[in-house]
């Protein structure tokens, strides 16, 4: 076995962005230069020294060259020693791991982003590589939900990608407050707030269990097939190579199969859903 799967690379610290009172993006460079030439939708193996090792999406495009950023929230002890993590500190990390989102059969189709929670982080990078090769690709819908405004994700975000040519942003919250005047409802309204196309359409979710479960009752209604919706499964991965068997999900390995898998294949892996 190649034992270099298991020795992290070194990553320093350039940048901390507080997105909500809980999660933050973290910006990251390597020492030799250059970014984890990820695919989008893949993650990795973040080490904290002297606390531990966790599965993190790689919320930035590998379109960004000089960097890669992560998206966290403050859950446990090895994310709760990264955020107080200072610029210039150092971190290991293994990967990028799984399969990430089909990007060339994606080519020339329009994409409808769906999240609820922190499922925007690894949206994002997807979002942001059909941003950086437009020409490649077709309209693009960014539906975004959260339990009030304090809780949505990269909104500093939002403005950019709405003027870019074919994206439109929809967002909704659970339970607005004196500042929001936007949408108030779950994230799967906004299927119907929209002209989003089924043919030649690919939807990709992310975000609770419960939204999932809810927003594929939606999309059934208005008919797309299961093969053409993909989503992030969440599994708590150690190897990170198919070797531990911790991430295994009926007959696949999130870590080697995934983490990308469509609607289709979900529901023929037990557990999965």
């Amino acid at each position: 076995m190649n034992e270099s799967l298991y020795l992290p690379r070194i990553a320093v610290l350039k940048d901390k962005r507080a997105e909500t009172s809980d999660t933050v993006t973290f910006t990251f460079g390597l020492p030799e230069g250059g970014n984890l030439n990820n695919i989008p939708g893949q993650c990795l193996q973040l080490t904290v020294f002297g606390y531990g090792e966790a599965p993190i999406s790689i919320t930035s495009s590998p379109t960004k060259k000089d960097c890669f950023q992560l998206c966290v929230r403050d859950v446990g002890n090895v994310t709760k020693a990264l955020h107080k993590l200072e610029i210039g500190d150092k971190i290991g990390v293994r990967g990028p791991w799984g399969n990430g989102f089909p990007i060339e059969e994606l080519k020339g189709k329009n994409a409808v982003f769906i999240a609820g929670g922190l499922g925007l982080a690894p949206l994002r990078s997807l979002i942001n590589y059909i941003a950086d090769n437009r020409r490649d690709y077709g309209k693009v819908w960014i539906l975004s939900g959260a339990r009030t405004p304090k809780d949505h994700l990269f909104k500093w975000e939002w403005d950019r990608w709405s003027k870019i040519d074919g994206f439109e942003v929809l967002t909704t919250v659970d339970r607005g407050d004196d500042t929001w005047t936007g949408n108030v409802g779950v994230v799967g309204s906004l299927l119907y707030k929209t002209d989003i196309q089924v043919e030649n359409t690919m939807v990709f979710i992310c975000g609770p269990p419960i939204m999932f479960h809810f927003v594929t009752m939606d999309l059934a209604k208005l008919g797309f097939k299961d093969d053409m919706i993909l989503s992030t499964l969440e599994r708590h991965m150690k190897c990170g190579v198919g070797k531990c068997g911790h991430c295994n999900v009926g007959s696949k390995y999130v870590c080697m199969d995934g983490p990308v898998f469509t609607y289709a294949e979900m529901k023929k892996q037990p557990g999965a859903l």
